[in-house]
């Protein structure tokens, strides 16, 4: 089974994932109670990409997302007083705060794990909300990584090819949800207050998308960008991908089951693993390696390219307009990517004046 994806069991480089349950959690200095995984910092952009642990208790003070910021919660509660974001968000929450989006006061009584992705940096407000106090950026993340040697995920396929470091050989501390069934956040029984929001949505209430010639493949459809062509999922995937490029990046967090996948072991990699696929990355095939259902979130940052195999014609191209054509054909509420109108743009409030 395992030799369709990988007859060979040869990695040359550090391409590939990282299974966060080996990575300690690193404390974040400037705020009590929040430490973060970090998974990929990218030098050329300043996205970075995370898992963000709040204890119980903690509280995220008033910041402005300088760039916009994607998010699923894995494990415990977070709680949003007001505004556009008012709500309280459980696991299996996934949710999108747009650019310049003013935040105040998320908190956990019970203490929350989830999985980030930054596309910009995070600007922390001073107690009197008028100056910046502290900011998190890819380049601190990357310090931080350095400061504890993790290895973080390579942005390019260039970095894909350089020798492979030794290692994180530190303590391990395994997410909350290693201990259980983690389908369990995105399948199940979904209660008459859980609905999707026009800012977050819990996935559970989001219909599988299944289809007749692909029998083994089943979507979620989460939220879609008309502006960059980013594509949010997720993905129940029991067969066989065949041949493709991922033509713009990708990144994944395996929930349920095992994948098999490009340089991986031939046992595959199961759950709490995190990948990034970098533009031009290409699979042979990639596919479930367990008999339990293969189960990940998925944001694709650009269409994939499927042929017959290498050198053989185009079959077909995947991109945010089929998957927005068959949100509308069954009737999908999009998670928003906008706070068009709404009060907690930055735009909308008192200019932050005193120092920065």
């Amino acid at each position: 089974m395992t030799a369709t994806y990988n007859p060979e069991f040869n990695p040359t480089g550090i391409e590939g994932g990282v299974d966060t349950n080996r990575l300690p959690w690193v404390p974040l200095p400037h705020l009590q109670g929040i430490a973060i995984k970090p998974l990929r910092a990218s030098a050329e952009t300043g996205m970075f990409s995370l898992i963000l642990r709040l204890e119980p208790g903690a509280t995220l003070g008033e910041m402005v997302h300088l760039g916009a910021l994607d998010l699923m919660v894995l494990s415990g509660t977070l709680d949003y007083p007001h505004g556009p974001l008012a709500g309280r968000w459980g696991p299996g929450t996934w949710g999108y705060i747009p650019a310049n989006a003013r935040v105040a006061g998320l908190s956990t009584s019970d203490g929350v794990e989830m999985l980030a992705n930054a596309y910009g940096p995070l600007a922390f407000l001073a107690a009197n909300g008028r100056g910046i106090q502290s900011l998190l950026t890819a380049l601190d993340v990357r310090q931080l990584a350095h400061a504890y040697d993790i290895t973080l995920v390579p942005s390019t396929l260039a970095e894909c090819l350089q020798p492979r470091p030794p290692a994180y050989q530190g303590p391990s501390e395994p997410l909350a949800i290693a201990t259980g069934d983690a389908r369990a956040l995105v399948t199940g029984t979904v209660g008459a207050d859980q609905h999707v929001h026009p800012h977050f949505v819990d996935t559970r209430a989001v219909p599988w998308l299944e289809f007749p010639d692909m029998p083994d493949l089943a979507l979620k459809i989460l939220r879609i960008s008309e502006e960059t062509g980013v594509v949010s999922l997720i993905v129940r995937h029991n067969g066989v991908a065949g041949p493709h490029y991922h033509l713009g990046a990708g990144d994944f967090l395996v929930l349920s089951g095992r994948i098999g996948y490009r340089a991986g072991p031939p046992e595959g990699y199961g759950p709490g693993v995190w990948f990034y696929e970098p533009a031009g990355a290409r699979h042979d095939a990639t596919q479930r390696v367990s008999d339990e259902d293969l189960i990940y979130t998925a944001n694709v940052y650009g269409p994939v390219q499927f042929d017959s195999g290498r050198g053989t014609p185009i079959v077909a191209v995947q991109s945010w307009m089929q998957y927005r054509e068959m949100a509308d054909a069954a009737g999908i509420p999009l998670v928003r990517s906008t706070f068009e109108g709404d009060a907690s743009l930055l735009a909308a409030w008192q200019p932050l004046g005193g120092p920065v």
